[in-house]
C-alpha cells in the first residue's frame, strides 16, 4: 500500500510544523532550548550545546506527546555568553543584556498565544539565566522555569563526567549523532589547571575561567571512556524526569505553584 503523501505524524517541534498543525492546539507549555557555539575539545562539534539542547527538547515534547499532553519544543538559541572563549576561533559571544533582551521578545511572542509556561532548557555552563528570569518575571504571567538538562540525569553511569567536552557530553553526542564525533584517536584528554587560588580550588570563591589559560584542548575532563550506550542511558533518564515535569506544568497554577 503506498503512504498518503498527505498524511503527517504529529508534530511537537516547532521548526517542522505548519500552520495549521500549530494553530489545531493549544501549547500551554513552551520549551527554549538554549545552546552555545564554542569550541568542544578535539573530537565533538562546535554546536555540541544546541544540538543536546534541542535533541532533549524534541525528545521531552515527543514524551509529554505520548502522556497526552502537549508540549511545543521551540527552535534551540544557537548562541551563549562565551566571554572567556573568545580568543578561540570563531566562538560566538552574547552578553548577558542581548540573552535578555531576545527572552523577552520570545516571551513577548508566545505569551498572547496561551503558553503559560516557558521552560528554559539551558545546555551550556556559560549561559546565567537566573538573573534574566529575575529581572523579567515581574513583567509577564508566563511562568518561567529554568532546567540544566545535563544535571538532571544520573551521573553514576560515567566514570568521570567531566565539565566540558567529558565523558558525558562526549556520551550523549555519541548517542545522538555520532557521525558528528571525530576519531577516537584525535580526542584530547582534557586535562585542566587548577587554579593557584585557595578559595578556587576548595569551591566557596568564583572568577571566570580564561579558557586558553586552563586547558590544552579546550576540554574540562576525560572523554576517553565515553560510549554511546552510556549516553542513551543518561539522556533518556533526563528526557523521562523533564517531561514529568513539563506534565505537572501543564497542570499546575503559575500563581499557585506552592502548598
Amino acid at each position: 500500500m503506498t503512504a498518503d503523501p498527505t498524511e503527517r505524524p504529529e508534530r511537537r517541534t516547532l521548526a517542522d510544523m505548519t500552520w495549521p498543525e500549530v494553530r489545531a492546539r493549544a501549547w500551554p507549555v513552551t520549551l527554549l532550548p538554549w545552546g552555545a557555539t564554542e569550541p568542544h575539545n578535539t573530537h565533538l562539534p562546535y554546536g555540541t550545546d544546541t544540538l543536546l539542547g534541542a535533541t532533549v527538547a524534541q525528545r521531552v515534547a515527543a514524551r509529554c506527546a505520548q502522556r497526552g499532553v502537549d508540549v511545543l519544543a521551540l527552535p534551540a538559541v544557537p548562541f551563549g555568553v562565551n566571554t572567556t572563549q573568545l580568543d578561540l576561533p570563531m566562538t560566538i559571544n552574547v552578553m548577558p543584556s542581548t540573552q535578555l533582551a531576545l527572552l523577552r521578545d520570545v516571551v513577548r511572542s508566545v505569551e498572547p498565544h496561551g503558553v503559560r509556561v516557558l521552560v528554559l532548557l539551558n545546555a551550556h555552563g556559560g549561559n546565567e539565566l537566573r538573573a534574566l528570569v529575575r529581572e523579567l518575571q515581574p513583567e509577564t504571567r508566563v511562568l518561567l522555569v529554568i532546567v540544566n538538562w545535563w544535571q538532571v540525569g544520573d551521573t553514576s553511569v560515567f566514570t568521570e563526567p567531566g565539565d566540558h567536552a567529558g565523558e558525558l557530553e562526549t556520551a550523549a553526542v555519541l548517542h545522538v549523532a555520532p557521525e558528528l564525533v571525530a576519531p577516537h584517536e584525535t580526542w584530547g584528554d582534557g586535562a585542566a589547571r587548577a587554579s593557584v587560588l585557595t578559595g578556587v580550588r576548595e569551591g566557596w570563591a568564583w572568577l571566570p575561567r580564561r579558557w586558553t589559560q586552563v586547558t590544552r584542548d579546550t576540554g574540562v575532563g576525560d572523554p576517553r571512556a565515553a560510549t554511546a550506550a552510556r549516553g542513551a542511558t543518561f539522556v533518556a533518564e533526563a528526557v523521562e524526569k523533564i517531561a514529568a515535569l513539563c506534565a505537572e506544568l501543564a497542570t499546575v497554577d503559575p500563581e499557585r505553584v506552592y502548598r
